[in-house]
C-alpha cells in the first residue's frame, strides 16, 4: 500500500505507533473499566415453558448485507505496532471459525507507517464474515501539523483489511484527555457525510455513548449503521489517565480521573440510537447474557472487545473458546426467554432498573418513525 500523500513528521508517526502499544498494555494490566456496568440494570423475563428445544435456537442474523452465525462482533481493539499482528491474527482466525464479525483498531498508524500495515492486513488471511475497517473522526479535520485524512485514505484503510464497511470512530472524550489529543471538531459532521456518500460508513463511539440527537444527525449524514460504544466497559479516559500519570502531566491526569465514568450507559444508548439503522451494542458486555440483553433492547448485534483481548494474546484457540462460551450463553438466554430467533428476542419483554428508567425518560419526547 502506498504511503499517505502528505508525510507527517517522524515524531508524530512514532507517537502514534508507541501509543497503540501503551493502550493495550494499560487495558491488560491496569484498572481501566468504568466503575459501573449498566448491563446489571437490564433483566430479561424468564419463560418456564419455552415449548421448543434448545437445539432449535437460531442465532443467525444479517447485518450490513453480511450473514453471521450469531449477532456478535469482536469490537475494534488494536493494530499499528509489532505485537498487534499476533493479536489481530488470533482474533480474525477465531472470528472466521465461529462466524462472527470483526473490527480492527484505528488504522491511522498503518496509513502513517506502511511498514506496520501488516498488523492490520493479517486479517485478510481468514474468511471473516464481516470485517470493519477503522479511522477516526477527529482525523477527518486537519489537526496540529497533520493534514486531514481523505476519502482515498479511507479506501486504502478498507483495502488494507478487505473491509465490508468503514468504521469512523468518535473518540472526543479520549482526545480531550490525551496529551497529544486531536480536539478540533468544527465541520466533522459534514466530513462524515462526505465520506458516507462514497463509502459504507458506520459511526462508532468508543466509550461515551450515542444520544438520540447524535443518532439522528448521523442518520442524516448517511451512515449505514451506528455502534453506540457506551459507558460500562473500558474507559479511554481512564486509559489516558494512566498515560498522563506516567508522563507527570497533572492537568491531563486530573481530566482523566474526573471524566473516568463520563457518558451515556450502553443500554440507554441502544435505545437512543433507534433511528431505523442497524445498531451494534458495545460497551461493558461481559458475557453472552449481556449480549442477549443488548439484542432484547433492539440491537442488531452485540460487540465485545476487552473480553477477547487477553485470549488474543495467547492463541486463536483461546479466542475461539471465549467466543464459543459467549455464543452458548446467548443460546441459553434465548431459550430461557422462549425466543428462537433474533427477531423473537428483539420483541421480548425486559425490565430496567430505576436508574436506567430515569435515563430512559429522555426517550419519551421522541416521535415514532425517527
Amino acid at each position: 500500500m502506498p504511503p499517505m500523500d502528505v508525510t507527517p513528521d517522524e515524531k508524530e508517526s512514532q507517537q502514534t505507533v508507541s501509543r497503540k502499544a501503551e493502550h493495550v498494555e494499560i487495558v491488560l494490566n491496569e484498572k481501566s473499566r468504568a466503575d459501573r456496568n449498566w448491563w446489571d440494570g437490564v433483566s430479561l423475563i424468564h419463560d418456564a415453558l419455552p415449548e421448543f428445544d434448545l437445539a432449535e435456537v437460531d442465532l443467525s442474523c444479517e447485518i450490513f448485507g453480511r450473514k453471521l452465525k450469531a449477532p456478535l462482533v469482536i469490537s475494534s481493539m488494536t493494530g499499528g505496532y509489532p505485537d498487534a499482528e499476533k493479536i489481530n491474527r488470533n482474533l480474525a482466525e477465531a472470528a472466521a471459525r465461529v462466524g462472527v464479525g470483526l473490527g480492527v483498531g484505528s488504522q491511522r498508524a498503518g496509513l502513517l507507517k506502511p511498514d506496520v500495515a501488516n498488523t492490520f492486513s493479517v486479517v485478510k488471511a481468514f474468511d471473516v464474515p464481516l470485517v470493519m475497517a477503522n479511522i477516526g473522526a477527529p482525523q477527518l479535520i486537519a489537526q496540529h501539523t497533520s493534514t486531514s485524512l481523505t476519502i482515498e485514505h479511507a479506501r486504502q484503510a478498507m483495502a488494507m483489511v478487505d473491509a465490508d464497511v468503514l468504521l469512523i470512530h468518535l473518540n472526543y472524550l479520549q482526545e480531550v484527555v490525551q496529551p497529544e489529543g486531536d480536539t478540533k471538531a468544527r465541520g466533522v459532521t459534514l466530513k462524515i457525510a462526505e465520506f458516507a456518500r462514497e463509502l459504507p460508513v458506520v459511526a462508532k463511539e468508543t466509550g461515551a455513548g450515542i444520544s438520540h440527537k447524535v443518532a439522528l444527525a448521523l442518520k442524516a449524514a448517511g451512515v449505514k449503521g451506528i455502534d453506540v460504544g457506551g459507558v460500562g466497559g473500558t474507559s479511554f479516559s481512564a486509559v489516558e489517565y494512566y498515560r498522563a500519570e506516567r508522563e507527570k502531566d497533572t492537568v491531563r491526569a486530573n481530566l482523566g480521573e474526573t471524566f473516568w465514568n463520563w457518558g451515556i450507559p450502553t443500554p440507554i444508548s441502544v435505545l437512543e440510537a433507534d433511528v431505523g439503522l442497524p445498531v451494534i451494542a458495545t460497551g461493558g458486555l461481559r458475557n453472552g447474557l449481556d449480549a442477549a440483553k443488548a439484542v432484547a433492547l433492539g440491537a442488531s448485534a452485540a460487540g465485545m472487545a476487552s473480553k477477547m483481548l487477553k485470549p488474543a494474546t495467547v492463541s486463536a484457540d483461546a479466542v475461539e473458546e471465549a467466543l464459543n462460551v459467549a455464543v452458548a450463553e446467548m443460546k441459553a438466554a434465548f431459550f430461557l426467554t422462549g425466543c428462537r430467533t433474533v427477531a423473537d428476542l428483539q420483541k421480548s419483554e425486559l425490565v430496567l432498573s430505576d436508574e436506567l428508567l430515569a435515563w430512559a425518560g429522555r426517550l419519551e419526547p421522541h416521535e415514532d418513525g425517527d
